[in-house]
């Protein structure tokens, strides 16, 4: 019986890591997808309106910039559920 429950969690762990490895992985996709959108939709505005193109590019760094802030925030909790 005490095999069977060390099997189990042994299971248990290397489930939680390949979870968050798949995690990692989609957090990184989906950062990227969003980041590339703001990118293309910030250059079709500029390419509409070139007077604004400062307020549409400080607006599109702030955007990029809270994008990769919260994905570096899930990959970080992540790693930590890799490596604990």
């Amino acid at each position: 019986m005490t095999t069977l429950l060390v099997f189990l969690e042994v299971a248990g762990v290397a489930l939680a890591k390949i979870g968050a490895a798949l995690g990692s992985s989609i957090i990184v996709l989906a950062a990227s997808y969003g980041i590339s959108k703001i990118g293309t939709s910030a250059l079709e505005s500029i390419a509409r309106q070139p007077e604004s193109a400062g307020d549409i590019r400080s607006g599109m760094v702030v955007s990029a910039a809270l994008i990769e802030g919260v994905s570096f925030f899930a990959i970080i909790v992540c790693a930590l559920v890799i490596l604990l």
